[in-house]
């Protein structure tokens, strides 16, 4: 009746897992958005070092992990892993559910598994600030308190929605010393021209990308940092699988399928790559992403080369996209609202290797309150898409009277997300299914890449 598998901190993994050489074919160049050829290493200079360019096209399989980086991962890793035996009596379920809990991190999500190298390799090029975006204000606060670690600074665009939905986040983010600019602002280019075409522009990640990387462009002490989508971001998030097929062994079971929710990638990568490697090797293993209805870049979207941010600044990457102008409605998992999807999760897709889910925002907050109730952890309504697969997957093992061993990522706890509990407790979450037309009016508008 164990509930938490612990591991001691001298088993923090001591390198990072590259899924790259692993993957089933080669991967698709990704392109200037100047010349729309394939970019050069050099091309990216402007926004990121070296180090980072480097772990983007790798094909080293296994990267060392910097013993700084470590240090001040065993502030929180290893995270524990917990069997959820209170959440499998309430479902009545032979279903064994585990989940892994990434939201006892400082910032309390998994994004501080990268904010943390991320600056700590841009801090040894040299660099003093950097600037980013952020939407549920997650990824903001992991690198505000990375900067912080590091004597940096750092400048977060917020999405102007989640700005105002999440005003704790910003405290949080400004409390480490970062400065929070809601998006779309006035502070650079990409957000005046959009607020001269629309001034109630609530934003989006991509709005908020594009002003991001218009800053670290035109500065240059400053450079630009991403919390998901980009293969060096997926990379150090595999600390979280690395740890918990340990903790799966410790248990003496290996999971059935594996479930991570997923905007951008970074979350579903971190805990989903290494079994990913498993089932090449020929486990049995499934492995499912779960999105939004109201953002369905994975189970809606087309696989297609397009602009990772609004304003066509940011490089194109083969991907699954509703489309770089896409505006999705400001649902409270705003960690959830990209266009667009990691070029190795959407090629793992393409290739059958995974599955994608897509729920509605009632649905997943209804599992998160039983998961209260029964677990004791107020989930972020991020994870809460995660919970909501978990549930539906373990009722169909009661259904099908079979045992199952299912793990999940719970990858933030929602102690900051309130409001939107309220909104839900009283009635008030409305779900939102985006219209098809809209999507397909979107998709015409993807960059013409020919190779």
């Amino acid at each position: 009746m164990t509930t938490k598998i612990l591991l001691p901190e001298d088993q923090i993994p001591k390198q990072w897992y590259n899924i790259i050489p692993d993957m089933p074919g080669p991967l698709a160049p990704v392109i200037s958005p100047q010349t729309l050829q394939p970019v050069k290493p050099e091309d990216l200079l402007p926004i990121f070092p070296m180090a980072l360019i480097e772990q983007e096209v790798s094909q080293q399989r296994w990267i060392d992990i910097p013993d700084e980086v470590r240090d001040i991962y065993r502030l929180w890793r290893p995270s524990p892993l917990y069997r959820a035996h209170r959440l499998e009596k309430a479902l009545g379920t032979p279903a064994r559910i585990f989940y892994k809990h990434e939201g006892v991190s400082p910032a309390g999500s998994h994004k501080p598994n990268t904010a943390i190298p991320q600056a700590w390799y841009n801090k040894q090029a040299g660099i003093r600030r950097l600037a980013t975006e952020t939407g549920a204000g997650q990824w903001g606060s992991s690198l505000a308190l990375a900067c912080n670690f590091f004597g940096m600074e750092c400048t977060v665009y917020m999405v102007k929605v989640s700005c105002t939905q999440k005003p704790y986040r910003k405290s949080m983010m400004q409390l480490w010393g970062a400065r929070v600019i809601p998006s779309p602002s006035e502070f650079t280019n990409a957000g005046r021209s959009i607020l001269a075409h629309d001034p109630d522009n609530l934003g989006s990640l991509g709005i908020a990308i594009s002003e991001a990387v218009e800053d670290a462009a035109t500065h240059e002490d400053t450079n630009y940092s991403l919390g998901s989508v980009l293969n060096h971001v997926c990379l150090h998030q595999t600390v979280i699988g690395q740890e918990a097929r340990a903790q799966m062994e410790i248990a003496g079971y290996y999971p059935d399928v594996v479930i991570a929710c997923c905007g951008g990638g970074s979350n579903f990568a971190g805990l989903s790559f290494p079994f990913i490697a498993d089932r090449a090797a020929g486990r049995n293993v499934r492995c499912v992403a779960v999105e939004p209805t109201s953002c369905p870049t994975l189970t809606k979207g087309v696989y297609a080369f397009d602009y990772g941010d609004t304003a066509k600044m940011g490089p194109i990457a083969m991907m699954y996209t509703l489309g770089h102008d896409f505006m999705p409605p400001g649902i409270h998992a705003g960690g959830l609202r990209y266009h667009g999807e990691s070029p190795l999760v959407s090629q793992l897709l393409h290739a059958g290797q995974i599955e994608a889910k897509a729920y509605s925002q009632n649905a997943c907050f209804e599992g998160a309150m039983l998961f209260a109730q029964s677990e004791g952890i107020v989930p972020a309504p991020e994870s809460s898409h995660a919970i909501r697969a978990a549930i539906d997957e373990a009722v169909l093992a009661k259904e099908e009277g079979k045992e199952k061993t299912i793990l999940f990522g719970l990858s933030g706890h929602g102690q900051l997300d309130m409001g939107a509990y309220d909104s839900y407790l009283s009635g008030a979450l409305e779900d939102y299914e985006y219209p098809e037309d809209k999507i397909r009016e979107a998709l015409e508008r993807l960059p013409k890449v020919s190779l």
